[in-house]
């Protein structure tokens, strides 16, 4: 036993040395490497390139994985199973997949409750674009059992963010600075959407205005040829098709249906996914709330979602890695469609609240197409005369559900385009996807993947301008010897002000010094003007408006936002409980912050 243990001891040194070694070769090459100071863009569009091409072989084996689990949770089971027990068997093979994904994150992750898209976004706005490794390939395979026994969730996101982990991963090994390893983990992202979907459009988009939050000119190359690298490489594998066929020409035939149904359609598009992001949430308030043993849930889930996939004829999971046909949209009945699309949204949210992985981009695609074949349906049965055709409704009605329910308009509007490759198409699904947005953010405030962040403490807001006024406050940035007004002050005093300072908003206060309103340099002038005579009579409290106010407290986007609400240039900043003024922040103060915050993290 002693020689044994001094064996496996001797090895593990010899192991740590070797080690030692690579990264010591490792460190000389990446100093070598700098020490070529190539430029900016040659080194993102180099490494685009590379990450563009192992993304895509990324997603070439996501889904020869999904596929091996296809066949080991159906194919080969019902190769021995007497006829009919599918009826039985199949909510158990569900949920014995469930319980795999779930004993895969939990051993193999860590017990990571991340490393979804929005946990992606957190790495970038948070960790400087840091994603570990081992969760990540973690979530990969549990992402392939839950799709490949029958769960309804998405391939997008596990792609997503394995693309982003390549380049995260890549972005560190190198030492870049945390700016360039985001647009790296941003172009991992494009990869990995672009080869999913065979769709580099949209890739792009989705990284810029998912990932990085805003369509920055520094990180467009590299993401553009990240998501084009992936493109032709996984049409090397896979063919130049969509991987959710669709029929081709679906367009539009009437001015009536751009000027009123496909409105409607958006209209209708953004309740369905408010519904979809309400029933995810409470889904997972509901099972966090059970009594019953964590290794149990993924078992219920796993029959539940089972049990509706048989209700649906397996159209709501669909067969391995491949998705529904559109044409089913336009075929079914108007109550079956209904059923269809209720049916998604809850089996998506057990799927992935219950132990199951996966993304959220392809059921909000399923959904939609439900919802607008629903609707093209029941449009066709009331007006027979008019030849309309609910495919294009599905079409529409698939990009529309994407940008309510995940807060991306610009991919749910090219998604569909790069499916359809039909300009006939993109007049209503402009339309009915920046209305069904709109809807969806005036009822609910959360997308899918913020409503993630914020259950988590997390308030990341899309562009880089928000997340830098949501992490500073007005206690940062207001002015505490801004100049104030006393109530009993008349307006000839007040213009003895003007020109002594730089200050063109001045808060009046009483004699506790607690705000009653502000006055503005254009109200004082327009006083002088019209209104000269009554000068020396006129008190500062008659003339004071009164405002939004800030505390020191709230952040400088709460600040933004009221000085929105009444087109002022600053706010008055007062104590919460007694209204005491401490002082004025303005639009100068903050853009100041933001400019230094901004120069900082270059």
């Amino acid at each position: 036993m002693a020689r044994s243990g001094s064996g496996i001891e001797r090895a593990r040194r010899v192991t740590l040395l070797q080690f030692g070694i690579l990264g010591r070769r490792w460190r000389r090459f990446v100093t070598w490497f700098h020490g070529l100071e190539l430029s900016e863009n040659a080194i993102l569009i180099a490494f685009a390139v590379a990450i563009g091409t192992i993304g895509a072989m990324g997603v070439v084996g996501f889904y020869e994985l999904i596929d091996l689990a296809y066949a080991l949770f159906y194919r080969t089971p019902a190769d021995w199973l007497p006829a009919g027990s599918e009826y039985v068997v199949r909510p158990l093979v569900t949920g014995a997949g469930f319980f795999v994904a779930w004993w895969i994150m939990r051993r193999l992750g860590r017990a990571h409750d991340g490393l979804n898209v929005p946990d992606v976004q957190l790495a970038v706005a948070r960790r400087e674009g840091a994603i570990p490794l081992r969760p990540a390939l973690a979530r990969t395979a549990a992402s392939a059992v839950t799709l490949g026994s029958g769960g309804s969730a998405g391939s997008e996101g596990p792609v997503a963010v394995l693309g982003s982990t390549v380049g995260s991963v890549l972005g560190r090994a190198f030492r870049f600075d945390a700016s360039r390893v985001k647009v790296l983990v941003a172009a991992g992202a494009a990869a990995g959407i672009s080869a999913a979907f065979n769709a580099p459009l949209a890739g792009a988009f989705f990284a810029l205005e998912e990932i990085l939050g805003s369509l920055a000119v520094s990180a467009f190359p590299a993401v553009v040829v990240s998501s084009v690298v992936a493109a032709v490489v996984s049409r090397a594998f896979f063919g130049n098709h969509p991987a959710f066929p669709v029929p081709t020409e679906y367009g539009y035939a009437l001015v009536r249906e751009v000027a009123l149904f496909y409105p409607l359609l958006g209209v209708i598009s953004g309740l369905i996914a408010v519904l979809f992001i309400r029933i995810y949430f409470r889904t997972d308030d509901v099972v966090r709330k059970l009594p019953l043993p964590p290794a149990l849930l993924p078992w219920l889930g796993g029959i539940a979602v089972g049990l509706l996939a048989l209700a649906s004829g397996a159209r709501l999971v669909g067969f391995g890695h491949l998705a529904a046909q559109l044409e089913v949209f336009g075929a079914l009945p108007l109550g079956s469609l209904v059923l269809l699309a209720l049916g998604k949204i809850i089996a998506t949210s057990i799927t992935l609240n219950t132990g199951g992985s996966g993304g959220v981009f392809t059921p909000s695609l399923f959904v939609g197409a439900a919802c607008g074949g629903a609707f093209g349906v029941a449009l066709r049965t009331l007006f027979p005369e008019l030849g309309l055709s609910p495919e294009a409704y599905a079409l529409v009605g698939m990009g529309a559900v994407v940008a309510a329910a995940t807060d991306a308009p610009l991919t749910g509007i090219l998604i569909v385009f790069e499916m359809t490759n039909d300009y006939g198409i993109v007049l209503p699904l402009m339309l009915s996807t920046v209305i069904a947005y709109l809807v969806a953010r005036r009822i609910e405030p959360d997308s899918l993947y913020s409503g993630w962040l914020r259950r988590r403490g997390e308030t990341i807001e899309h562009g880089a301008s928000r997340d830098v006024l949501l992490g500073a406050h007005v206690a940062d940035v207001y002015q505490r010897d801004a100049l104030a007004i006393d109530e009993a002050a008349t307006v000839a005093q007040l213009l003895a002000h003007l020109g002594t300072s730089e200050q063109l908003e001045f808060p009046v206060v009483d004699g506790d010094h607690r705000l009653l309103g502000m006055v503005t340099v254009g109200d004082l002038g327009a006083i002088a003007k019209d209104h000269g005579d009554l000068a020396p009579i006129l008190l500062a409290a008659d003339v004071a408006t009164p405002s939004e106010t800030v505390t020191p407290h709230d952040s400088l986007l709460v600040a933004i936002q009221r000085m929105g609400i009444r087109g002022t240039g600053s706010l008055p900043v007062v104590e919460a409980e007694t209204n005491i003024l401490l002082g004025l922040v303005s639009r100068g103060h903050i853009l100041a912050l933001y400019e230094r915050t901004i120069a900082a993290g270059r």
